[in-house]
């Protein structure tokens, strides 16, 4: 069996980055098909030596002092590259005769829309039209993969899902959320669902919240023409963090595989809490860092928040009046992704710790994502030779302590795998991807609606603006940073 992996937009800067090294890398771990083609389909001109060197080089930069010249060697010969334009029916065309003709006829294919989303129904329609993504014939698999952003509202992600569905099943299409793909978003389920001593607590009975963190330090970069008319919430909440959101509160699936663990995902997004336009100031903040407005290709009276935080409740028996914090931000303290389970404080509390207060939270679980990847549980315990005194103190899981050098690897690299062997339990379904454009829409109606919450100014270094300490301070509740537990704010 010959498996052939098309890249459209094999030029880009996620072809040499992440997928290209990402095959490499499973090439190297000898886990790709042994008759394996990769060809590149791009407007550029250039020859497959071209391209090869071109990616060659992207190679090196990313993975460093484990290059390996033999294996590049090896991998190279499968790297070939085919000029054409996406809007043209007669370069899909001589590409579908090139798949499907000869001694290098593709059994299995995978196609990757590694391109901007302005050309997706372009992309799909010739795919359709070419007969690229047929497998009535029954000679092998045809799968597409298509990148985020899936839409930028519920209504563009249902006209893109025709669009797909128009030319390919359901089983045949992986929408790739990277943050998926990642080992410690993973663990998760084998946190929850692995472990005995967690589960039974894992309900609104033992849980006080929940705060679920993506922090970047850098600002729109390269990215202003798109950021600029996305903003913080299409960005990085439609996806990654309510991916994450669904994660912590799912239930069990009945088996680990991909209808089940997408079945109790949608039930998750099913019951989030719509807010009401006129809460919208109670439940969410938005700003905007100073000197955004200045940065090249943003307009200059920009009104895009680059910070947004939200309260939001799922309605069903686990989680009733358990709070659900998300936060995500550009030019923050702190590049991190982190989920912390709260949990509630005992019924009374008759011990002070070393400083002399009570605490008010004796017990979290700090699931760190990225950079630092590992698991801290906190606790108190007594302090030494000190009468009755308490200190907190973490119980900690490493990666990088526990498995040694082994490098934790690339999301794309599981997630490119996982696509070639019709794995899709890390992929998102139609359903999910549309759910979760549901809560995004309403609360975007509630910022442009009377009761929006003001877009607040916010200094780059900081935790934002001032709004996100009040979201949760009006309930007694702060913020944690792994740097350090501030003081809990007064209740506003």
């Amino acid at each position: 069996m010959s498996t052939a992996i098309v890249i459209f937009g094999a030029s880009g800067d996620l072809a040499a980055r992440k997928l290209i090294p990402a095959l490499y890398a499973n090439f190297r771990k000898q886990r790709l098909p042994e008759q394996t083609r990769i060809i590149g389909f791009s407007t550029s001109a250039f020859s497959d030596e071209q391209y090869r060197e071109n990616m060659l080089r992207a190679v090196r930069t990313q993975t460093g002092d484990d290059f390996d010249e033999g294996v590049w060697a090896g991998f190279a010969d499968m790297l070939h590259y085919r000029s054409g334009n996406l809007e043209s029916p007669d370069d899909f065309a001589a590409l579908a005769a090139e798949l499907g003709t000869g001694d290098r006829a593709a059994d299995d294919i995978v196609y990757y829309l590694a391109i901007a989303p302005h050309f997706f129904t372009a992309a799909l329609g010739n795919l359709g039209a070419a007969g690229m993504l047929d497998q009535s014939a029954g000679t092998g698999t045809r799968r597409i993969i298509i990148e985020k952003p899936f839409g930028r509202d519920l209504a563009s992600a249902r006209a893109l899902n025709a669009a797909l569905l128009g030319v390919a099943s359901e089983d045949q299409i992986y929408r790739i959320d990277h943050y998926l793909g990642k080992e410690t978003v993973q663990n998760i389920l084998m946190l929850r669902f692995g472990n005995a001593i967690f589960e039974p607590l894992w309900n609104r009975n033992y849980i006080d919240h929940v705060q679920i963190t993506v922090a970047e330090t850098v600002g729109v970069e390269h990215r202003a023409r798109y950021y600029d008319s996305a903003g913080a919430l299409r960005d990085m909440f439609q996806n990654h963090l309510v991916q994450l959101l669904t994660l912590v509160a799912m239930e069990a699936p009945s088996k680990v595989e991909a209808t089940a663990l997408r079945n109790e995902k949608a039930k998750v997004l099913e019951a989030v809490q719509m807010t009401a336009p006129e809460h919208a100031s109670l439940n969410t903040v938005r700003g905007q860092y100073r000197g955004y407005r200045a940065e090249p290709g943003v307009a200059p009276d920009s009104s895009t928040e680059t910070y947004a935080a939200l309260r939001l409740f799922v309605d069903n028996w686990r989680w009733q009046g358990v709070p659900f914090f998300l936060r995500s931000g550009k030019m923050l303290p702190d590049k991190t992704s982190e989920i912390i389970i709260q949990f509630r404080r005992p019924p009374t509390q008759i011990f002070d710790t070393q400083a002399g207060v009570t605490e008010l939270f004796t017990n979290r679980l700090r699931i760190t994502i990225q950079p630092d990847e590992g698991l801290h549980l906190r606790f108190i315990t007594k302090v030494p030779d000190r009468g009755m005194t308490t200190q907190p103190v973490d119980m900690d899981f490493r990666y990088r302590d526990t498995f040694g050098g082994k490098a934790i690897p690339e999301a794309y690299e599981r997630l490119l795998l996982d696509a070639l062997r019709g794995d899709a339990s890390l992929f998102a379904r139609s359903d999910e991807i549309e759910l979760a454009w549901r809560v995004i829409d309403d609360i975007r109606a509630g910022w442009e609606g009377e009761h929006a919450p003001p877009l607040e100014e916010y200094e780059p270094g900081s935790w934002g603006p001032a709004g996100a300490e009040r979201l949760l301070g009006r309930s007694g509740r702060w913020w944690l940073h792994e740097s350090a537990d501030p003081a809990p704010a007064p209740p506003q």
